[in-house]
């Protein structure tokens, strides 16, 4: 299988991470939506990253779409979502938290990256921090306890790092540190993994 896309993004970034604490292989193939948008467009017409090609050359996007379909195809003691009712219930809350926190963070990163300033609409830029913000309170009161929620690194705990990467190396001045000491630890835990380690923010 092949993962197309970059690792500074973090729809990217955990899909890798997951693949790999899931023992599932993979090639990852740094082909940026920007820099290499022919190339990209070559593998996936749609230029979605991620994108996973399977070994028949079937094309998977969306980061969640991917891992729903590969978690099922690793050893059970690998699999990254709690199967049982109320434990899946919150570790999918979870999740949903901080895509949704990762998809204001891309918005304002566009804004501001893509838009000339006399064309940012400062009221929207206010509204899409907000729920930002919320995003990391909601987590932040999540993992307030030291170590893994589930036992051990599963796709919360995840997907919650690699999001609070993301918030720091994007936008630093936004999501404060001193505000998010959880979410500070549980970074400072994922990104000494092995798994982190050999799959850097870049």
């Amino acid at each position: 299988m092949r993962l197309i896309g970059m690792l500074d993004s973090p729809y990217v970034r955990r899909t890798a991470v997951s693949l790999k604490l899931m023992g599932i292989p993979f090639a990852h193939e740094a082909v940026s939506v920007f820099r290499h948008y022919d190339t990209f467009a070559a593998i996936n017409p749609v230029v979605k990253a991620p994108t996973l090609v399977l070994d028949d050359g079937t094309t998977l996007m969306e980061s969640t779409l991917i891992l729903d379909h590969l978690e099922p195809l690793a050893p059970p003691a690998r699999r990254l979502t709690p199967s049982e009712a109320p434990a899946r219930a919150r570790a999918l809350r979870i999740v949903g938290l901080a895509l949704a926190g990762c998809e204001k963070a891309v918005q304002i990163v566009y804004e501001h990256e893509l838009r000339p300033p006399e064309r940012r609409h400062q009221p929207w830029l206010d509204r899409v921090r907000g729920q930002l913000l919320a995003a990391c309170r909601l987590l932040e009161a999540e993992f307030g306890a030291d170590g893994w929620l589930c036992g051990r690194p599963m796709q919360p705990d995840v997907t919650t790092a690699v999001a609070w990467r993301f918030f720091q190396e994007m936008l630093p001045e936004v999501v404060d540190r001193r505000s998010h000491p959880s979410l500070v630890r549980l970074g400072r835990r994922a990104e000494a993994l092995p798994e982190f380690l050999s799959t850097p923010f870049a």
